[in-house]
């Protein structure tokens, strides 16, 4: 068994999806596992002409391959029927097993974040994932697994609505919530009939390949990004090296692709390096995925850093296998050119990329334009 493990090494929008997706070959043999964050990502993948931004499947999808959703990860019923409709109206049925302990969204939650000013202060994507984390931390659960019990599911919700304590001022919103509440129990009703939903990563090992997707990138990870401008969650490789360790797969071949764009971008508030510099020279796709609306705000670009690239690997090493092998993926090389601008010890240079993989101790680096699958660099 071969395993991969992408993970961003910025503040997200680096091209996890486009090299999750490119990475896969044989979809017959290979399971794309999402290991953190849930389903406020947005993973653009292009194929075969289609053009799919991901939040509630894994990468794959597009070429066939299975998604494994494990518990470090959230759901939202609704959004999967959302999005499940559009591929199944494109012809593509996607595949998904749900750890039985991943955590349900609600519209409770939904409501929580985006009412929540000091919340979206953070740069909070606005679809609950915080507020989720924040209730099943404070034991308050619902389960993929409670879902197969309407009973037991709709008193999990009748507790999570006591437990959000709605005064005067939200009872409109919730009387809101409440008008989508039967909308909410179908497609969890849907969840279950069309998904496989189980108990343990011991059903996913008859794949010859492994492929970890994750979610967001280690610079807004919650225990080494610049707190309270964070992820609910743990963005390095952290969450698939237990998976890994808990299933006796350490001893498999495991390569950790580190991917960032030829700049920096960030979504929503908070810091990032070198935005006092020209950026002026970097192109704006118009494609992009992530625009200047939505909760979040201002879609942000500023030049590399290498310091910074440094410094993500290597939160990302202590938390990895020792014999791991790592690859450097650069996307987005059409934005820039073939030498990128990046400062490294407060000075500018220019470099090709095979040269800051150098620099960072990775030799094997891959380049991609923008929307184009990983290409041998």
């Amino acid at each position: 068994m071969e395993i991969s493990v992408v993970v961003g090494l910025g503040f997200g929008d680096e091209g996890k999806g486009a090299t999750v997706n490119s990475l896969i070959e044989n979809p017959k043999d290979v399971v794309v596992v999402r290991f953190n964050g849930g389903h406020q990502v947005g993973h653009t993948v292009v194929y075969n002409g289609i053009r799919h931004p991901f939040s509630n499947f894994g990468s794959g999808t597009l070429k066939g391959a299975p998604t494994y959703w494990s518990e470090y990860c959230t759901v939202n019923p609704m959004a999967v029927k959302k999005e499940g409709d559009v591929l199944r109206e494109r012809g593509i049925t996607p595949v998904v097993f749900y750890n039985a302990n991943a955590m349900v969204t609600t519209p409770y939650d939904i409501f929580e974040n985006l009412n929540d000013s000091f919340n979206k202060s953070h740069g909070t994507v606005g679809v609950g994932f915080g507020k989720t984390i924040q209730r099943n931390e404070d034991h308050i659960h619902l389960y993929v697994r409670d879902l197969k019990y309407p009973k037991i599911r709709n008193e999990k919700l009748r507790l999570i609505e006591s437990y959000y304590q709605y005064d005067d001022k939200a009872r409109k919103g919730l009387e809101l919530i409440n008008n989508v509440m039967n909308e909410f129990k179908a497609a969890c009703d849907e969840l279950v009939e069309r998904f496989h939903i189980v108990d343990s990563f011991r059903h996913i090992e008859a794949w010859d390949k492994l492929i970890f997707e994750g979610g967001q990138g280690i610079m807004l990870d919650m225990d080494y990004g610049f707190f309270p401008h964070v992820t609910r969650s743990n963005t390095t490789s952290k969450n698939a090296m237990e998976i890994i360790k808990a299933n006796g797969l350490e001893n498999r071949i495991i390569t950790t692709y580190y991917v960032t764009r030829a700049y920096q971008t960030r979504h929503g508030n908070g810091y990032m390096s070198n935005e006092d510099l020209d950026s002026s020279y970097i192109k704006i796709n118009p494609d992009e995925t992530n625009g200047d609306d939505g909760a979040q705000g201002v879609f942000r670009r500023a030049m590399l850093d290498f310091n910074q690239l440094k410094y993500a690997i290597s939160c990302d090493k202590y938390h990895s296998l020792p014999d791991v092998k790592r690859k450097l993926v650069i996307t987005c090389l059409d934005h820039v050119g073939e030498r990128i601008p990046i400062i490294k010890d407060g000075n500018l240079l220019c470099l090709e990329p095979r040269v800051i993989g150098n620099l960072l101790n990775i030799f094997d680096v891959f380049t991609s334009n923008s929307d184009e699958g990983v290409l041998n660099f």
